[in-house]
């Protein structure tokens, strides 16, 4: 009889556990005036969570009775610590809306929200994609140059989530 670590390894071998998937995220954030005047622009790559990475598991695991993509509410924040595998929500949350996700070819998935003027105002440095508009699990997180966004402007915000 095979020992559990033998049998991974001959499956392997045999290369039906070949294929690693990855999940990786990038970020981008514009901020325009109230005439929607172009003002700063930031963008970066995030940290995927453990919490997020179980929430995509369970999701693909109910597969067959889901119908709803949930990540879809984008947080914004103006804390200042270093992103973590373990962050389970933003340092601190000004704001969170509803995003628009859609489907590209090559596994990536896009969520685009726009904070309009009034909404999220202040020094943003992060952002984090939500699978509730008001707590919910928190797949990723970055960090980012601060955007001063005013009262009056608005921000859009869109990441993209590739599997690969």
């Amino acid at each position: 009889m095979h020992k559990p670590d033998e049998q991974r390894k001959n499956r392997a071998e045999d290369n039906q556990f070949d294929t690693v998937i990855k999940l990786d995220g990038t970020w981008t954030a514009t901020l325009k005036d109230e005439f929607g005047n172009y003002k700063t622009h930031v963008a970066g790559h995030n940290v995927v969570t453990t919490v997020g990475k179980e929430f995509l598991a369970r999701f693909l695991y109910s597969a067959v009775t889901a119908s709803v993509w949930s990540m879809k509410y984008v947080g914004l924040g103006t804390g200042l610590t270093a992103e973590g595998a373990g962050n389970t929500a933003l340092g601190t949350e000004i704001s969170r809306h509803t995003g628009t996700v859609s489907y590209t070819s090559g596994g990536i998935i896009t969520v685009v929200a726009t904070f309009a003027a009034g909404s999220g105002i202040g020094d943003i440095t992060e952002y984090g994609i939500f699978s509730d508009n008001s707590s919910g699990t928190m797949l990723n997180r970055t960090t980012q140059s601060a955007i001063a966004k005013g009262a009056s402007d608005t921000l859009e915000v869109s990441v993209n989530v590739t599997l690969s």
